[in-house]
Parts: C-alpha cells; sequence; structure tokens
C-alpha cells in the first residue's frame, strides 16, 4: 500500500512537471502584444487627423463569420490608423515573430494591406498626425498593383557613420494570394540575423539580414565606391565601333525609292460597289423630342454600317492596295569597323567608401506602435489578429486556433459555391494554374524576368473568357526563359509579347428580340467579314 501510495505521488509530481513545461512553450511573457479586434477599435486605436486619409475605418465583420476585425470600408482613399503599445518591443535579441491576418474580401487590383511597425515617438512623430512619414522599424504585409505583387518585407536601418536611415527591402519577396480568403502572414526575426516570411504557415522566403544578395540596398555598404571627383580624360575614347571613313555609298543605292509601291498586278474584284458609301444614315433612327437645333446644332442621324457592302467585296473608291517596293534600300550609312583609338568603358577610380560599415547583427530601432497606413483602390480589406511574440510556438497556436477555422470554412464555401455555379471545374482549374503561376514567378534565379510574367498573368486574369490558350502561351514564356537561362548565356531579358485575347462581350441589353439580336449579330459578322476580304485585296 506504501508502494502504491510513493507511486500515485510520483505520477502527480511528473504530470505537474509535464504541465508546467507545456504551459512554459506558451508562457504570457512571450506574447507582447495581441489585438482580436473583438472590441471596437474606437478609443484604443488612433485614427489619423491628416487631410490625405479620408477613409473610413469601421469594426466590422469578416464576411460568413462571427469574428470581428478593422475594415477598410471606402474603395479609393488613404486610411491610416495607429495603436500605442505599453512598451517598446525590442528586436535586437532572441527571437520576434510580427503575425497578422488579411482577407482581401473584394479582391485587390491596386492597392496595400501591410502593416507599419513604428519607432518610438522621440524619432519625430505624433499617432494624431501618423503618415507615410511616420518613422518605422518594419513594413511587413502585402501589396498589389499593376505589376507589383509581392509580401513586402523592408525594415529602416540607421548607418552609424552618418546618422542615416536607410531602406532595406527583400529581394524577390512571395507573391499576393489571390483569392478572397483570410490568410496570415508571418515574419519571423531570429537571433543569428535570419528572417523567415510564411503565408498561412508555409514558408515562403527565407533571408539573411546582413547578406547582400538578400536585401537592396545590402545592410553593410560597399567598402570602397566610384570617386565622385573624378572626371574622364578629355581624350578617352569609349566608341568601340566607329563608321568605316573609306566606305563609299554604292552608285546604284537609291536613296529615294519607297518603302511599299502600288501593286500593278491587282485587279478590282468582281462586284466591288463604287457607288456605294461604306457608311450610311440609320434609315430606324429618329430625331430625339428634346432635340434643340439651336442649342444641340443641327440633328444628323448617326451613321451605320452599309448592308450593301457586306455581301460585296468593297464599296467606295477601289484603290489598288500597296505591296513592298523590292528596289527600297533606305537611306545609307557607311559600314561600322573596330575603333582603333578604343580604351574600353571608362569607369571613376575606386574610393574607400566613408559610410562603410561593419555589423555583427543588425541594430534595430524597437518597436513602439503599430500603424496601418495605406492607399487603395478596393473596399473591404480585414485586419484581424495581430500579433506580436517571443515565440513561434505562440504565433503557430494563434495560426491553428484563429485563423485556421476560418480558413476551413471559406474554403468549403468557396467549393460550394464554384460547383452550384456549373464553373466549378475550369474555375477550379484557372484557379490552380495562376496560383502555380504566381508560385513559378516567385522562383529567385527569374527575377530578372518577373515583371513581364507578372504583367503577362495579370492580363491573362482580366480576360472575362478566358482560354486556355493563354494559360498554356503563359507557360510557354515561362519555359522559354528556363531553357534561354539554362542554355542561352548571359542574354539580355526578352521581350515578351502578348497577344490580344479575343474577348466576347456580355450585355445587359435586353431591348429587342432574338430574332432581332441573331440578325444584328449576323450582319455584324458579314460587315467584319467583308472589311477582312478587303484588306486582303
Amino acid at each position: 500500500m506504501m508502494m502504491g501510495r510513493f507511486a500515485l505521488l510520483l505520477l502527480a509530481f511528473a504530470s505537474l512537471q509535464l504541465f508546467c513545461v507545456a504551459d512554459d512553450d506558451n508562457n504570457d511573457d512571450d506574447v507582447v502584444f495581441y489585438e482580436s479586434f473583438e472590441e471596437s477599435f474606437e478609443g484604443r486605436w488612433i485614427v489619423s487627423n491628416k487631410d490625405d486619409y479620408k477613409g473610413l475605418w469601421k469594426h466590422s465583420k469578416s464576411k460568413g463569420h462571427e469574428d470581428y476585425g478593422l475594415l477598410v470600408s471606402e474603395k479609393a482613399r488613404k486610411y491610416a490608423i495607429v495603436k500605442v503599445v505599453d512598451e517598446p518591443v525590442s528586436l535586437k535579441d532572441g527571437t520576434t515573430v510580427l503575425q497578422f491576418e488579411t482577407r482581401l474580401q473584394s479582391g485587390l487590383e491596386c492597392g496595400g494591406a501591410y502593416i507599419k511597425f513604428l519607432r518610438p515617438q522621440e524619432a519625430g512623430w505624433k499617432p494624431e498626425e501618423f503618415d507615410n512619414e511616420s518613422p518605422y522599424s518594419i513594413m511587413f504585409g502585402p501589396d498589389k498593383c499593376g505589376t507589383t505583387n509581392k509580401v513586402h518585407f523592408i525594415f529602416k536601418h540607421k548607418n552609424p557613420k552618418n546618422g542615416e536611415y536607410v531602406e532595406h527591402h527583400l529581394k524577390y519577396p512571395p507573391s499576393v494570394p489571390s483569392d478572397k480568403l483570410t490568410h496570415v502572414y508571418t515574419a519571423t526575426l531570429k537571433r543569428d540575423k535570419e528572417v523567415k516570411i510564411m503565408i498561412d504557415g508555409e514558408e515562403k522566403k527565407k533571408a539573411n539580414l546582413l547578406v547582400a544578395e538578400d536585401f537592396d540596398p545590402p545592410l553593410i555598404p560597399a567598402k570602397t565606391i566610384p570617386d565622385p571627383d573624378d572626371r574622364k580624360p578629355e581624350d578617352w575614347d569609349d566608341k568601340e565601333k566607329i563608321p568605316d571613313p573609306n566606305a563609299v555609298k554604292p552608285d546604284d543605292w537609291d536613296e529615294d525609292a519607297p518603302m511599299e509601291i502600288e501593286d500593278e498586278e491587282a485587279v478590282k474584284p468582281e462586284g466591288w460597289l463604287d457607288d456605294e458609301p461604306e457608311e450610311i444614315d440609320d434609315p430606324e433612327a429618329t430625331k430625339p423630342e428634346d432635340w434643340d437645333d439651336e442649342e444641340d446644332g443641327v440633328w444628323e442621324p448617326p451613321k451605320m454600317y452599309n448592308p450593301k457592302c457586306a455581301i460585296a467585296p468593297g464599296c467606295g473608291e477601289w484603290k489598288r492596295p500597296m505591296k513592298s517596293n523590292s528596289a527600297y534600300k533606305g537611306k545609307w550609312s557607311p559600314p561600322l569597323i573596330d575603333n582603333p583609338n578604343y580604351k574600353g568603358v571608362w569607369k571613376a577610380r575606386e574610393i574607400p567608401n566613408p559610410n562603410y560599415f561593419e555589423l555583427d547583427k543588425p541594430d534595430f530601432e524597437p518597436i513602439a506602435a503599430i500603424g496601418i497606413e495605406i492607399w487603395t483602390m478596393q473596399e473591404g480589406i480585414l485586419f484581424d489578429n495581430i500579433v506580436i511574440a517571443k515565440n513561434e510556438k505562440v504565433a503557430k497556436s494563434y495560426r491553428e486556433t484563429k485563423w485556421k477555422p476560418k480558413f476551413e470554412i471559406e474554403k468549403e464555401r468557396q467549393q460550394a459555391e464554384e460547383e452550384a455555379s456549373g464553373l466549378d471545374f475550369l474555375e477550379s482549374i484557372k484557379r490552380k494554374v495562376f496560383n502555380a503561376l504566381y508560385q513559378i514567378a516567385d522562383i529567385p534565379f527569374l527575377s530578372n524576368y518577373k515583371p513581364q510574367i507578372l504583367d503577362h498573368i495579370k492580363k491573362a486574369e482580366k480576360q472575362p473568357n478566358l482560354t486556355m490558350g493563354v494559360l498554356v502561351s503563359t507557360v510557354a514564356i515561362i519555359l522559354t526563359i528556363f531553357l534561354k537561362l539554362i542554355f542561352g548565356g548571359k542574354n539580355q531579358c526578352p521581350r515578351i509579347e502578348t497577344k490580344p485575347v479575343p474577348v466576347v462581350a456580355e450585355t445587359s441589353d435586353d431591348q429587342g428580340s432574338d430574332g432581332e439580336k441573331v440578325e444584328k449579330a449576323e450582319k455584324n459578322e458579314a460587315a467584319a467579314a467583308a472589311r477582312r476580304r478587303r484588306r486582303e485585296t
């Protein structure tokens, strides 16, 4: 019996130890800041009173959830709001995790959804006057507009030699998810100078704060710089090629010959209607009742395409088509030869960089406030569950308990809506292909080509009647670049031509019977065919 009691006591003690260890992994002291927005932000967050920032913030539920967040409620506005933390957060020692959720409920064509982690107010800013000039230590989060599609990670660092603060941008950052679901963004700064970017708990980018290849400009400046006072000698010849001074224009070179000439062999097509104009007055048009000739001028009926021209090879005065002139040579210029006086490309001599310094680790300014300062063309951006922690496990626990349940519900709803719409298969395939293309564009060795690739993807996404041909062409471009990088040597970044995609316009005009609409469509098609025939002749 004594042995049994001793065993129970030992088991209880061991369980208590395990509980303490487990509790220690998620210690409240590891959570430096947490904002759930379950309560209204008014009275706790400070909205900027600057004139430029007229956007209206709202305390609102996320669509389809009972969970509240901070909502960007109006489109085409600037927004600025800030929350001062109780105690400044040091970034110099240990691990620091910056995490928040954002949901682009109306999509994001042009705008930002990032957060600025601000320096202490002693740096020269006030919460009531928070704006884009307010000094921050780190800016982190999604930004999308035109060819810009990235999750920013930017830190400002003071140069100890000249006292200037410099922005250092993460190179080759990940792209922003293209859907309208809730996503969680995590930036982890570690004591070994590493920064890790995650989206939805999945690592997307890892970089070293001190490595020149990871940030632009590098944190550690170059040891030498070109001498700003050095000047190129007057007799320095940097032209590699020069016109051949001994070259003479050939006697048979005709500079006046035109590039194109009339095709003398062309014959007017049979049935061409010389006396019929291409456009005629619309016989069904009537003068509006409220038309005032004195104020509005003499009313003229609108023009329409002549239906007689649709069934004929063409209308109006026939002219012979132009063709290329075989005798055309253009302006003569002497051929280029090697320059005997060529000295190479001149460069200023290198001198020691007066602003050069070395560091074992970044000397970050502390975080004293959290600010959202954005300009966006879309409303519906929702911020939620902002976390600053000193433990990665704490950030993970918030992702698992706060973000993941919402995300799973949204994915299920999205899938159900796609199935109900009847476009589930095609839309699902397109979304998967686009997501894959954005991930391919994030590959570092494609960085020089990323703007062209993103531009092509965005143009394809905007087409209302997207064909698989567009997707295949995009993949083909990426594969071409890939092959050029492997087999093409140090080639220049290729120019990517994007052909227009045929768009079938949708209209809400219900006037006229179906027969009239079909007849009108057939006339338009016939007219287009006639125009093509005329161009060919």
